[in-house]
């Protein structure tokens, strides 16, 4: 079926059900970023396949509401498809909410499958259709109705993530999890999100592409602790050892009779925004629920010691591999060789293969050359990707998942001769880029606060970009975890000392280029005085940044010193795994400006 096929089929199960738009979002029954393909309905319904957007679907219209990153990609992809592009956040473009007030009329109903959409998003948007006398149903999964090759829920068996890189086992991270859910007057805790049960249980999987997880519900309480999950999935070996540390195995369908038998003395601590409509539904009404974050989501965030050693472990071995690739695209295109994006991704993997711990890609390489630089999160393909010249510049975001860490870099690298005004535009965001890595904050502050250090040099050219400056990363988890951010919208989330999170100020010029400087840094305590405790970033990341686009004249002294001591930093720390002929080759990238 092709998607114009697709939505004939849907438009017909709609009516059948009386239902007059249904929501299709990029979520599965785990409120996951990245999803298992069962669960890739949006982009089955669309033919788009970033890894956010909504598609509605009512009787004669249909449209795909996604972020800024996806403008571009989501235009492409959408093509012949009848289905309009709605770029969120941008003046006049009308929310999903205001689409269908403003489409259907009192009376009409509006449906979507509340196993894949969070309560909180569910309970705001049936207050705001209820305003205009529009109900909003979640108890139906139109799509498997019409979905006739639907892939099955994964059963990639479980592996265990041990202590030695985890920091601390299962049982006492169990224990840890219920100390935090009685400071919050809380006796237990339903897991839904996939990286935060592979967190608490030490457990990692195959299920979802690039994200080490594996698809399974849990429940936590003082009383017991219970993993739902597919048994297929869970060996005899992996059962013994979970049941060592006090955790049950049950059928992963039983999770929500389990939940509807909850007895008047549970009092859950639920987060609206990670756990589904369907799960929240059947909650019984004798038990007290207490809403607030989720204590694993925050717990994860703030990585132990053990964790970051791994890191910083495994951005060595990282940064090894990124070199070894630069010389060798650097010697390709000097003898004539002309790869493309989709081939560079491949060979990027082939380096980082031969290190020590790896398990794969962190997410799909990013190889954009020119143009394609300026989508954001652009997918080469083999039959459209550009052939890379000695010349312009490459942006090539990639990332690797190890069993001690996950990474995740940027690097814009000139390729031959380019314009002045890339200098310019290089060194604007590379300002921006430095702004955070030098950036000392109260303890208290938020992501949002600082966010204005990494665009003020562009916006005072008139210049900006339409993503966050910094997302949480995860230790041999997903490549994108919260609570925490760095972007203009406001997140409640104070920066807490042992958060990993991403520092990628931009610019993209539509069909000419794209510019992003990426490391990933870690907050640290930097000093203490009279004033209180502050703090910063510790620079984790490791790869040469290209001298060749800087225009120092832009850089303040300050800068200039961040700068030279980066690249010192990066030499002294790969140089001794690589070669002497590496080890010069790299010491020559790293000269002082």
């Amino acid at each position: 079926m092709d998607i114009k096929s697709r939505l004939t089929a849907l438009r017909k199960a709609m009516a059948r059900n009386n239902i007059d738009a249904f929501i299709i979002p990029s979520m599965d029954a785990h409120l996951s970023e990245y999803t298992p393909k069962r669960w890739k309905g949006r982009t089955w319904i669309s033919g788009f396949n970033g890894s956010a957007g909504t598609v509605v679907v009512t009787a004669d219209k249909a449209g795909l509401w996604t972020d800024s990153r996806y403008f571009l990609q989501a235009a492409e992809q959408l093509k012949g498809s009848t289905i309009e592009l709605y770029k969120e956040a941008v003046p006049g473009v009308p929310t999903i909410e205001q689409f269908l007030t403003q489409t259907l009329s009192a009376g009409k109903t509006v449906a979507c499958d509340g196993a894949c959409y969070a309560h909180a998003q569910a309970e705001a948007l049936e207050k705001a259709l209820d305003n205009f006398g529009i109900v909003f149903r979640t108890d139906t999964d139109l799509l498997e109705e019409i979905w006739t090759d639907r892939p099955d829920i994964p059963g990639e068996k479980l592996f265990r993530q041990s202590a030695e890189y985890a920091g601390y086992t299962a049982k006492e991270k169990i224990a840890i999890v219920n100390t935090e859910l009685k400071k919050q007057g809380a006796n237990a805790v339903v897991v839904t999100m996939l990286d935060e049960l592979a967190w608490v249980f030490n457990l990692r999987g195959y299920d979802v592409d690039f994200n080490p997880v594996g698809v399974a519900f849990g429940f936590i309480s003082e009383k017991e602790s219970v993993l739902f999950v597919k048994s297929e999935k869970v060996d005899d070996a992996l059962r013994g050892a979970l049941e060592k540390e006090g955790i049950h195995v049950r059928a992963y369908e039983s999770v929500v009779d389990y939940i509807s038998g909850l007895g008047a003395e549970v009092k859950l601590l639920v987060d609206s925004k990670r756990i589904s409509e369907k799960l929240f539904r059947a909650i019984p009404a004798h038990c007290r629920i207490i809403e607030s974050v989720s204590v694993i989501t925050m717990l994860k965030a703030i990585k132990n010691k053990t964790e970051l050693d791994g890191v910083r472990n495994a951005m060595v071995r990282d940064g090894v591999s990124l070199t070894r690739f630069f010389i060798w695209l650097e010697k390709a295109l000097a003898e004539g060789e002309r790869p493309t994006e989709y081939e560079i991704g491949k060979i990027l993997n082939g380096f980082r293969a031969k290190g020590e711990k790896f398990y794969g890609d962190s997410f799909g390489t990013i190889a954009g050359y020119k143009g394609h630089g300026a989508i954001v999160h652009y997918e080469a393909k083999e039959e459209s990707s550009y052939r890379l010249e000695p010349e312009g510049i490459l942006l090539l975001d990639s990332g690797g998942q190890y069993l001690d860490g996950t990474t995740d870099i940027t690097r814009t690298i000139a390729l031959g001769k380019v314009s002045d005004e890339i200098k310019t535009d290089y060194t604007l965001v590379l300002k921006g880029h430095i702004g955070i890595a030098m950036c000392q904050y109260p303890q208290g502050t938020r992501g949002s606060q600082i966010d204005i250090l990494a665009r003020k040099p562009l916006w005072d050219r008139g210049l900006n970009y339409g993503h966050g400056t910094g997302h949480g990363v995860g230790c041999f988890l997903n490549v994108h975890e919260g609570p925490q951010n760095i972007r203009t919208e406001v997140n409640p989330t104070v920066l807490e000392v042992g958060m990993i999170t991403s520092n990628e100020p931009g610019i993209y010029r539509a069909d000419q280029y794209g510019i992003r400087i990426e490391n990933l840094v870690v907050t640290k305590v930097n000093c203490e005085t009279e004033f209180g405790k502050f703090l910063g970033f510790e620079t984790l990341t490791l790869c040469y940044l290209d001298n060749s686009l800087v225009k120092k004249e832009l850089l303040t002294e300050a800068e200039v010193a961040w700068y030279n001591e980066y690249q010192e930093m990066v030499y002294r720390k790969l140089s001794p795994s690589l070669t002497k002929e590496e080890a010069a080759w790299l010491r020559k990238k790293t000269e002082k400006i």
